[in-house]
C-alpha cells in the first residue's frame, strides 16, 4: 500500500491518552498522519496535536474522514461492535485487549475479518516482547526437557479509584452485555496470553479445559483475587494466579517455565528473562517490538505477520468464556481483609496473598488445592 498511512484513535482517556501520544509521536517523525480521535467526552486540553479533530463517536468520524487505520480502546463491551465498524470502513485495527468478552463475540469478529480481509492486530504488548518470543521458542526446541507447567503470577495494587473509573469497571455485564472485567481477563490478562504463547498453545483449538477460583474482596461484581488452571492440547498445565489486593504495590509479574531439565522466569513488562539450565543462571534483559508499528509494516508488506493477530487470541478467550459463565467471584471473608487508605486511594489488603499466588504459579494448584484459607472448589469448562 502506497502514500502515509491515515490513522485515528477511538478512546482517548485511560491508556487510551497513552495511545494518542504514540500516534502524535509517529506523525511527528513522518510515519503516520494524524487525522482524528473519537470519544464523547472531549480529550483534555493539550493531549491532541494541532488540527486532529475529536469526533463523538467512529461513526461520525469514519464519515468525515478517511482513515487507514483505527486504533481502538474503549470500554471491552464495545470492542467488537467498533472493530467491526472500522473493518467495514476499509480500515486495519489495532484493539486493545481483551478484543472480545466472550467466544460467540471472537467468532464474529473473526467472520468479519475474513470477509473484509481487514487486519486486526490485539493489543497484547507482550506479543511484541523479544524475551517472550525467545523463551517460546526454547520451549518449542525442547530446551529445558519436558515441561512439568508454566505458571504466572501478578500481585498489584489497585484502589477504590481504579474500580470507579467507569460504569463497567469491574462488572461482569452491563445493560445485558457481556463486560467480563475482572484481575485474570482485563488487568493480567497478559499472564495468560504469555503463558499461552510460550507454549505455543495460543489458539482457541489449542486449550482443552478451564478451570477457575474466582474471589473478590471489593465490593464489585467481578473478580480480583483468582486462580485458574488451563490444560492445552501439548499436555501442558497452565496456572494463573492473580491478586489486586497486594500488600506492597509495584511487584512485576512474572510468567514462570517448570521443566525438567531446566527453568526459566520472563518478568515483564521489563522483558527481563532468566534462564537456569545446567545449573547455571543467566540473565538477559530484551527489548520488543511495537505492535502498531508492527500492524503499520504489515500494512506495507503483508509478508511481514501479525505478531498478535486476532486469531493467536484465541486460547485466551477460551478463558475469558470459562470465567464470563463461571459463578459469581465469592466474598472473601471480612477476617481476611485489612483496609487501608480513605476515600478513592481506600484499598483492601488480602493477607498473606503474595504468599499464595507465589505457591500457585510455583506448586502449578490452585487456591483450593494449597488450602488458602478464603478458597472453595473450583468451577471447570471443558471444550470439545
Amino acid at each position: 500500500m502506497t502514500g502515509t498511512p491515515r490513522v485515528a484513535v477511538a478512546g482517548v482517556h485511560g491508556h487510551g491518552a497513552s495511545h494518542v501520544r504514540h500516534v502524535a509521536r509517529l506523525a511527528a517523525a513522518g510515519r503516520v498522519r494524524f487525522v482524528a480521535v473519537a470519544d464523547p467526552r472531549p480529550p483534555t486540553d493539550g493531549l491532541l496535536p494541532e488540527g486532529v479533530e475529536n469526533f463523538p463517536d467512529l461513526g461520525a468520524l469514519l464519515a468525515a474522514r478517511e482513515v487507514d487505520v483505527v486504533v481502538i480502546s474503549t470500554p471491552i463491551q464495545t470492542h467488537v461492535p467498533l472493530a467491526e465498524l472500522a473493518l467495514r470502513a476499509g480500515a486495519d485495527v489495532l484493539l486493545e485487549k481483551p478484543p472480545t468478552a466472550s467466544l460467540a463475540e471472537f467468532e464474529q469478529l473473526s467472520a468479519v475479518i475474513a470477509e473484509t480481509g481487514g487486519s486486526c492486530q490485539v493489543g497484547f504488548q507482550v506479543a511484541g516482547s523479544h524475551a517472550a518470543r525467545t523463551l517460546a521458542s526454547m520451549v518449542a526446541d525442547g530446551q529445558f526437557g519436558e515441561l512439568r507447567g508454566i505458571g504466572a503470577v501478578g500481585a498489584w495494587v489497585r484502589t477504590a479509584e481504579y474500580w470507579q473509573r467507569a460504569r463497567w469497571a469491574g462488572r461482569r455485564s452491563l445493560d445485558g452485555v457481556a463486560v467480563v472485567d475482572g484481575v485474570v481477563t482485563n488487568p493480567f490478562a497478559h499472564s495468560t496470553a504469555a503463558a499461552l504463547m510460550i507454549d505455543g498453545s495460543a489458539r482457541a483449538n489449542q486449550v482443552v479445559s478451564v478451570e477457575t477460583e474466582l474471589f473478590r474482596a471489593n465490593p464489585i461484581e467481578a473478580d480480583d483475587t483468582s486462580s485458574v488452571r488451563i490444560r492445552t492440547t501439548s499436555g501442558t498445565t497452565v496456572l494463573t494466579a492473580l491478586t489486586l489486593c497486594a500488600q506492597v504495590p509495584g511487584a512485576e509479574p512474572m510468567v514462570i517455565v517448570h521443566g525438567s531439565a531446566g527453568r526459566a522466569v520472563l518478568r515483564y513488562p521489563s522483558d527481563r528473562l532468566e534462564i537456569t539450565l545446567d545449573g547455571r543462571t543467566t540473565v538477559t534483559q530484551y527489548g520488543r517490538d511495537d505492535l502498531l508499528e508492527n500492524l503499520l509494516d504489515h500494512r506495507a508488506d503483508p509478508a511481514t505477520p501479525l505478531l498478535s493477530p486476532l486469531a493467536a487470541t484465541g486460547g485466551f478467550t477460551r478463558l475469558v468464556e470459562a470465567v464470563r459463565i463461571a459463578d459469581p467471584p465469592a466474598e472473601i471473608p471480612a477476617g481476611l481483609v485489612r483496609w487501608q487508605g480513605e476515600g478513592p486511594e481506600r484499598r483492601p489488603v488480602v493477607l498473606e496473598v503474595e504468599k499464595w499466588v507465589t505457591r500457585a504459579a510455583e506448586e502449578l494448584a490452585l487456591f483450593s488445592e494449597l488450602g488458602a484459607p478464603w478458597a472453595q472448589p473450583h468451577t471447570e469448562m471443558e471444550f470439545g
